[in-house]
């Protein structure tokens, strides 16, 4: 895959799976993010802190599936070569871990139980999905 088309793939991919797991099923349990923000301001300064750097922790995975990889993190479109540059030296799976973040980021933000239920719930999804298909995929 050319770099523009892993560029332009792994952006379509990024509004898709962490826009609408980290952005949008937020924003529904939320209430439209219309839920005050906490009352405690290292929570909410800690959300934010979270958030920000998940987002570019998430943000460089991308970009090393790109540039790196020649691909995009979509089973469809995968990358050609393995990605181990970057953060991926030091994080097995950098793109559940800040999605996660990004998550409970919002959670401390709004002092929010279901959010902190929907990252347990997206974390079991996720280290299921890495056991069962991506590990006996890259076996």
């Amino acid at each position: 895959m050319r770099t523009r088309q892993a560029i332009a793939g792994s952006a379509l991919f990024f509004i898709a799976a962490p826009g609408v797991v980290a952005g949008l099923l937020p924003w529904l349990l939320t209430d439209r993010y219309r839920l005050p923000w906490s009352t405690q301001l290292g929570l909410v300064a800690g959300g934010w802190v979270l958030i920000g750097v998940a987002t570019a922790l998430l943000l460089h995975a991308f970009a090393r599936f790109a540039l790196e990889g020649l691909g995009t993190p979509a089973p469809v479109a995968p990358t050609e070569r393995l990605v181990v540059g970057g953060i991926y030296r030091h994080v097995r799976n950098p793109m559940y871990v800040a999605v996660l973040a990004i998550i409970l980021g919002q959670a401390l933000l709004f002092s929010s139980a279901a959010l902190i239920a929907y990252a347990a719930i997206a974390a079991v999804a996720m280290v299921s999905f890495v056991k069962f298909h991506e590990e006996p995929t890259l076996a």
